[in-house]
């Protein structure tokens, strides 16, 4: 039998690269996206567009009714994908937006699990991928929001892992470094909406440095391509024994191991220097 997935975050990058790949593999995707013009491309596709935002809880419910429908009512595989960064120190983070960023990097992620996990209990069976970041392994400066919600999902899916052991249910995580994907002009957007840098105690290491690393980047660091991360998405989803953690790009597999072999201040300084 054909196997499902819903993907999340397929208006492009990473998203949009897996659901293109597992379709050609034979997978039924089920891509979703935020905007309905998005979802309309996908369905343009021959992809099934499903409309998911994780700011708005309101949209899983119908979204999931529409995909089990369609299969039947089962669900082999869930890949979390969509996750945004604001950009900048944590003392210029408001609340407000720290709060937005948990509901659509960790509390959406959470909550669309425990609609699909009684899905795949059922089932006896079900695969529930995250994609994290090399930022869940590590801390940079300006990238603190970001960083915290990335920690907090590591954390999240190693207890979920833990507790669905029993149930047929894997949980895998996906750890990229720098992927070719729209993620800094997201960031941008969501630097200029929560960010009021003019009044910062930092405004004149803002004009010195810090709006240069957010709006022209570095060009020193490679970066890798959206398919790096497919190809780590189907050996978790089609091996009979795929493993906890994968990480893909060299920048992760020397992260992780800084993070086992040095001390917490040499990592700071290290990471500090790029």
């Amino acid at each position: 039998m054909q196997k499902s997935i819903l993907i999340t975050g397929c208006s492009s990058g990473i998203g949009l690269d897996a659901a293109r790949t597992l379709s050609q593999r034979g997978w039924r995707v089920f891509a979703s996206a935020r905007s309905a013009e998005a979802c309309a491309m996908l369905k343009g596709e021959g992809l099934v567009g499903l409309h998911i935002d994780y700011e708005d809880p309101a949209t899983f419910a119908p979204a999931l009714v529409t995909l089990l429908e369609q299969t039947g009512g089962t669900l082999d595989a869930l890949f979390h994908n969509g996750a945004y960064a604001i950009a900048g120190p944590l003392e210029d983070i408001p609340g407000d937006g720290m709060r937005a960023i948990f509901q659509a990097n960790l509390i959406g992620w959470h909550e669309l699990s425990n609609l699909v996990i009684p899905v795949m209990r059922r089932q006896g069976k079900g695969r529930i991928v995250m994609n994290s970041s090399v930022l869940g392994l590590v801390a940079v400066k300006w990238r603190g929001a970001y960083v915290a919600t990335k920690f907090a999902l590591e954390g999240l899916s190693d207890v979920l892992r833990q507790e669905m052991a029993e149930t047929g249910i894997k949980v895998i995580l996906i750890e990229p470094g720098p992927i070719e994907t729209d993620f800094r002009k997201n960031a941008i957007l969501q630097f200029e909406k929560w960010v009021d840098w003019k009044t910062s105690a930092r405004a004149e290491q803002y004009r010195a440095s810090l709006l240069d690393q957010l709006y022209k980047g570095s060009a020193k660091n490679p970066q890798w391509p959206a398919s790096a991360v497919t190809d780590a998405l189907i050996h978790a989803l089609e091996k009979p024994r795929p493993k906890a953690r994968y990480h893909v790009t060299t920048p992760t597999k020397i992260a992780a191991l800084m993070r086992r072999l040095v001390s917490t201040r040499m990592l700071d300084r290290l990471v500090s220097r790029g």
